[in-house]
């Protein structure tokens, strides 16, 4: 095709769409939360408001109709336009289009309707915002999938990851300030803003790139199969049971130390000011140095390197826990700061490697489905942990709490090397 993109440029233009799509959603739950409280939210209402983004829960569902619905007619010359490479990518970007469209009408419909809107107004509308968010980045990463080369996922999932943190730094920094300074509605214009560019974007990628050019025959064959048989055979593939438990298992523990990282160095004895430096943009560009670093690792190098990451979240965890319970973060500040940048860079590795992975066990014929599917478990997992964390914070302090992490991280590990034995990776 005359007109492809280059691989640089396509990872880029998907980094783009990645951080456009993550900054809306960070500033909803981890940045409104603090305008609420200067609005007289109490604390249950603010927790209450945090279930609107339950939907990232249910991808695997989401993803069936972006699978098995091309939003297209079907043609006299081809019955099941769905089923072409081409076609697929088309119904991708119609998807894309749909949902990311929707997505920054919620946006404009919360600037619209104003800090002063009742709590149920607020709510309906964000969690129609975290449906449409969630429901988007599936075609978007079937797209990435689809039409980047194999041997440039991993740095796809290392760019997934940094504009991750980018988005938030964004969505739980800068937009706060423009929230403080400007009012309520300005960070929600700039934010549907940058949603909007993204349709042009998906746009661009989807004429300008050239799908893969593999056999797809099988696609009609899996895609018609009930759901519940897609998944089944999503398990089945080579390497796919020790990659869930590690999917499911590892992440999570590490993201929920991170979520209590702020509230950490406040108690310890760190100005809020410092809290922002360290956490905010120390973390954030640590972890987003250590996501694209990972994106580097060779493709076939990505299973054995997603191990050996998981003990270094072990690692990470351990050694932070040790540092509180010896009271070295009140006595010297330098464990506080080893133990913060070690979390950081055990994130980003982390989640670098693990979007990676997504893509490859996203089969040809399933992309959407496979990966609607283990994002919805990763989204689970990562809702779940928290607030088990929070009750050992409350209940036993800070340092069981991140060796507890550490342990189950730790069984994560263990149960992994058994079912890896003997069993081939992709």
């Amino acid at each position: 095709m005359n007109g492809a993109l280059r691989p640089g440029v396509q990872q880029l233009l998907f980094g783009w769409v990645n951080f456009a799509l993550t900054a809306p959603a960070i500033y909803l739950w981890l940045g409104l939360p603090l305008v609420m409280r200067q609005q007289g939210w109490s604390g249950t209402e603010i927790g209450v408001f945090q279930l609107a983004g339950l939907p990232a829960v249910f991808k695997a569902l989401l993803a069936i109709p972006v699978e098995r619905w091309p939003l297209q007619r079907r043609s006299a010359v081809l019955p099941d336009p769905a089923f072409s490479p081409s076609s697929r990518v088309l119904a991708w970007q119609r998807w894309a289009w749909l949902t990311g469209g929707g997505f920054a009408l919620c946006l404009l419909a919360l600037a619209a309707v104003g800090e002063g809107a009742g709590k149920g107004t607020l709510f309906a509308l964000a969690l129609l915002a975290a449906l449409l968010s969630t429901w988007a980045d599936i075609p978007v990463q079937a797209l990435a999938i689809g039409l980047l080369p194999p041997q440039a996922r991993p740095l796809a999932g290392g760019i997934r990851a940094a504009a991750t943190f980018a988005g938030a730094v964004v969505g739980g920094g800068l937009m706060l300030l423009v929230q403080q300074a400007r009012g309520w509605t300005l960070p929600f214009l700039i934010l549907a803003m940058g949603v909007l560019s993204t349709l042009v974007i998906v746009a661009v990628l989807g004429r300008g790139s050239a799908p893969l050019q593999q056999a797809m025959f099988s696609g009609a064959v899996v895609s018609r199969l009930a759901p519940w048989r897609v998944w089944r055979g999503f398990f089945q593939q080579p390497g796919a049971p020790a990659w869930t438990l590690l999917l499911i298992g590892q992440f999570p523990f590490v993201a929920a130390a991170w979520v209590f990282l702020k509230p950490l160095l406040l108690d310890h004895g760190l100005p809020a000011a410092q809290v922002a430096l360290v956490a905010g943009v120390g973390g954030g560009a640590l972890g987003a140095g250590a996501s694209l670093a990972a994106g580097w690792v060779r493709r076939e190098r990505l299973m054995a390197v997603a191990w050996r990451s998981a003990w270094a979240n072990v690692l990470a965890l351990g050694v932070f826990a040790a540092v509180l319970g010896f009271q070295l973060g009140v006595e010297a500040r330098w464990g506080l700061l080893a133990g913060s940048a070690a979390l950081a860079l055990a994130m980003g590795l982390a989640s670098s490697l693990a979007f990676a992975l997504m893509m490859e066990f996203s089969r040809d014929a399933c992309r959407a489905a496979d990966y609607g599917l283990q994002a919805g478990l990763f989204a689970l997992s990562r809702v779940l942990v928290p607030p088990v964390a929070g009750l050992l914070l409350d209940r036993f302090g800070d340092a069981a709490m991140l060796g507890t992490l550490a342990a189950f991280a730790l069984c994560t590990v263990l149960g992994g090397r058994c079912l890896r034995r003997g069993e081939p990776t992709p």
